[in-house]
């Protein structure tokens, strides 16, 4: 099925918490939401087979998505929720959090994002008391130029490469996020995203504040619909506990399924694939 299954390792990290292997995940009978999304769970552009389940991460999402024409959208929550929930903390890393991560808004592969970063590296040392870990994007990570001038004011990091048509995908990715989320009192960015969603689930203060950037071609008017939709997880302080409800709401907390369950959903139990084969 369609290669953004895996992004992010989000496949792989399904397959664990269902009991199979992690390093070869089964094809998932349909299109998995690879991030948050404030439309119908498909990133944009994303050819659709009409007919085809979708499984999205919330009960908004999948009211979006069926009156968008999609009708087969299921929630089963985000990965990262099931990743969470199954990853003690062992190291005893939220014990001892300090400082802010804080993930600058990035473009992809098929969109460049255009803004100031040194202007935003200003006011992000001017708010943050520190110590502050930047996490880049793969493409940003890489740009020599971007990323000494983020090294200039913090530590700099990269979760991983998400993934491409199924090569080079970091199926670790979401691991190293949560591990490094739980090092931190805060999660910030310029704009709202999965990370800063990832980051209230996993017991850190968030902030969205600073020049939201743009992408190229991109939709402005989504853009400021988030802003005006989601106000309480927007600002330097937004209030923790409202925004964790929001937060918590979006990544589909309440919507888990046990290991069977979703097995049987994606289509990884024996007793599917017996009654497809037939």
């Amino acid at each position: 099925m369609h290669h953004g299954n895996h992004f992010y390792g989000h496949a792989h990290v399904l397959a664990e918490y269902c009991g199979l292997d992690p390093s070869n995940p089964p094809r998932i009978d349909g299109y998995l939401q690879h991030g948050w999304n404030v439309v119908d769970g498909l990133g944009a552009g994303t050819p659709y087979a009409p007919g085809l389940p979708i499984f999205v991460w919330s009960e908004r999402t999948r009211r979006r998505a069926w009156s968008m024409g999609r009708p087969k959208a299921t929630v089963i929550g985000s990965p990262f929720l099931y990743l969470l929930g199954s990853t003690p903390d062992t190291a005893g890393l939220a014990e001892s959090r300090e400082g802010t991560i804080w993930y600058p808004f990035h473009g992809w592969e098929g969109q460049k994002v255009d803004g100031d970063h040194r202007r935003l590296i200003d006011e992000i040392a001017a708010t943050e008391p520190g110590p502050i870990t930047f996490c880049l994007y793969w493409q940003e990570f890489q740009d020599a130029r971007i990323r000494a001038a983020y090294e200039r004011a913090g530590r700099v990091i990269c979760h991983g490469y998400r993934g491409y048509m199924r090569a080079r995908t970091d199926a670790r990715f979401l691991h190293k996020q949560l591990a490094e989320l739980r090092r931190h009192r805060r999660v910030a960015s310029n704009r709202l995203s999965s990370a800063v969603l990832y980051g209230v689930a996993a017991g850190c203060a968030p902030a969205v504040y600073g020049d939201p950037m743009h992408l190229d071609r991109e939709n402005t008017a989504t853009a400021e619909r988030v802003r005006r939709e989601w106000p309480e997880l927007h600002g330097i302080t937004p209030d923790p506990e409202a925004a964790r409800v929001t937060a918590l709401a979006e990544l589909g907390d309440g919507y888990l399924a046990s290991p069977a369950e979703l097995r049987a959903t994606l289509g990884w139990s024996e007793a599917h694939r017996e009654r497809v084969a037939a």
